[in-house]
């Protein structure tokens, strides 16, 4: 590829599910220009209860299909798959790759106050502790509550964000983080984000909510302008993003429409068990 058609090249995005979308969301907000190849793994949701070694071979499928669509850059917008399989997978690729994890972890570090920070996330991302390691690389004295919420993965892909159930869920799961002191809480999955209202009402406005999917297309946008690859030049009028997951394609679309900022259209069905 000239270095034309690299700018021009369509930026992977991938996911467990749906969640990914909210990083998605936040691209496409913050950098207009980028096309989009975005998967997610539908068929084996979720990634949160998983071992390490699962996770890591299903990202490597991932990454493998993506390569087939020719992308620049990779954006793991799953923080158990940053949290397990981003290291390991970076020595392989000849491309940039970024997780979701680190932007969301610098963020937290520099805004708190007190040095207490919360952080909710699946079981794994909770385990794996990755989240600890990179705030305290900001933020040495930083003191770090962590929380697994495994039930908003599937009460968001269920679309019950604004529903009574989800609130007394979110309420049982954030009390014990409510007697730590924290000012600031990472929205450590990237389904969390929508349910952002629900768990800034129960935290009260002491506590400074961090949406890593924002933080993520903010730093995308830096490592793709150093790397001299960032596209720029509007995307043409055709439908310029590309949606595949493994499973479940109709589902997935009817949640895409409802959050992101473009109509999709179509959504393909992939074997990743293949890749």
């Amino acid at each position: 590829m000239g270095n034309i058609d690299i700018k021009n090249a369509p930026v992977g995005v991938f996911d467990s599910g749906v969640g990914g979308l909210t990083v998605a969301r936040e691209i496409m907000r913050q950098m207009p220009n980028e096309r989009i190849v975005y998967f997610g793994d539908t068929a084996r949701v979720p990634y949160g209860s998983k071992s390490k070694a699962t996770i890591i071979r299903y990202s490597r499928q991932i990454i493998n299909f993506l390569k087939t669509k020719e992308v620049k850059a990779i954006v793991v917008a799953c923080n158990t798959a940053s949290a397990y399989a981003l290291e390991e997978l970076r020595g392989e690729l000849d491309i940039p790759i970024i997780g979701v994890v680190k932007p969301g972890a610098e963020v937290a570090a520099n805004i708190t106050k007190n040095g207490k920070i919360g952080v909710i996330g699946t079981v794994g991302t909770i385990e794996s502790k990755l989240y600890n390691k990179c705030i305290r690389e900001h933020n040495e004295s930083a003191e770090v509550f962590g929380t697994p919420c495994p039930l908003f993965v599937p009460l968001v892909e269920e679309g019950w964000i604004n529903d009574t159930v989800t609130m007394e869920v979110a309420k049982r799961y954030l009390a014990p983080l409510q007697d730590t002191g924290i000012d600031t809480l990472i929205l450590g999955c990237t389904h969390y984000p929508l349910l952002r209202n629900l768990i800034g009402e129960i935290m009260g406005n002491d506590v400074t909510l961090v949406n890593p999917a924002y933080e993520t297309a903010v730093k995308l946008s830096k490592m793709l302008e150093e790397s001299g690859i960032k596209c720029d030049a509007p995307v043409k009028a055709r439908a310029p993003h590309e949606f595949f997951v493994s499973d479940a394609a109709e589902r997935f679309m009817s949640f895409a429409n409802s959050i992101l900022p473009y109509d999709v259209d179509t959504t393909k069905v992939v074997s990743i068990e293949e890749y």
